[in-house]
């Protein structure tokens, strides 16, 4: 499940960002902003998808999508829980026209944290240039 999460944020990134990135295992050490979906799939496990991004990928996500320059606080949240629902939503169509198990989508949350120290099963964090963005999942039934 996680690698289908991670592959709909770097398609993501080549059809919305369009400029060269690569996925690390770096956690991203500055102030970040942070939300969360839960899902749960067909066969009952649940999980919270994590996406935490620094202020950098933020605003070009919001430039590009509100040509907004330089967006305040609460649209670069805004920004973040609909990034959060395009990454999640565009898992759960290629899940769906896979082999890997579907899934249902509940609600981004944001969390009030400024800091991704979170617990986590996996994660990968998607460089742009400096901007940074992380996609984490953990598995809510252990």
């Amino acid at each position: 499940m996680f690698n289908t999460i991670s592959q709909a944020l770097e398609n993501f990134s080549q059809h919305q960002i369009r400029k060269p990135h690569t996925l690390t295992k770096e956690l991203i050490d500055e102030d970040v902003t942070i939300a969360y979906i839960d899902i749960e799939s067909e066969d009952k496990k649940q999980y919270r998808v994590y996406i935490a991004s620094d202020k950098k990928f933020l605003q070009t996500v919001t430039t590009i999508f509100l040509e907004e320059e330089n967006s305040d606080k609460e649209t670069l949240q805004d920004m973040l829980l609909e990034l959060a629902n395009l990454v999640v939503g565009s898992a759960k169509v290629i899940a769906q026209n896979s082999d890997v198990t579907n899934f249902n989508i509940k609600t981004p949350i944001l969390l009030e944290k400024d800091r991704f120290d979170v617990e986590y099963d996996a994660f990968y964090t998607l460089k742009v240039g400096d901007e940074k963005v992380t996609v984490a999942i953990k598995e809510l039934n252990e």
